[in-house]
């Protein structure tokens, strides 16, 4: 594997890891929304990924061959939770406000597992920059 697919596959996982840390930051910004309907009110988002394997890609031309990439955005199949709540404005002809289906301690954990994976692909693309330049110096000698 040459040194230049390690950084496009590093490069790919720290794309994949921001977009669920943004994923993961919009549920905790509306974890205490509330809504008058169980259709509106929100549902937590998950993040898809999909690998990139060289076999499926096939003849096309693809830098970060073994990468992955964000399959789709989903939403959370948590069930909505109902809290009767008659003096809100948001709450239904029967008193019934509709809570979100975020759970914030869930989403720490998912955002500190992305920060990792995040970190972690970080150090892939230092280390791989670190042997590179070591490489040069050997040459150079």
């Amino acid at each position: 594997m040459p040194l230049d697919n390690i950084f496009g596959i590093a490069g790919s996982a720290l794309n994949a890891q921001t977009t669920r840390m943004n994923a993961t930051a919009s549920n905790l910004a509306n974890a205490g929304s509330v809504s008058g309907a169980e259709q509106t009110a929100f549902r937590g988002k998950r993040v898809v990924f999909k690998t990139i394997l060289e076999a499926q890609m096939g003849a096309q031309k693809a830098d970060n061959k073994g990468g992955v990439r964000i399959e789709s955005l989903v939403d959370d199949p948590a069930p909505i939770a109902r809290m009767s709540d008659p003096g809100n404005p948001a709450a239904d002809k029967d008193g019934y406000v509709y809570l979100s289906n975020v759970n914030e301690m869930t989403e720490m954990v998912e955002m500190m597992a992305a920060a990792r994976s995040y970190q972690n692909n970080v150090e892939v693309i230092n280390t791989a920059r670190q042997l590179m330049m070591r490489t040069l110096d050997i040459i150079k000698a």
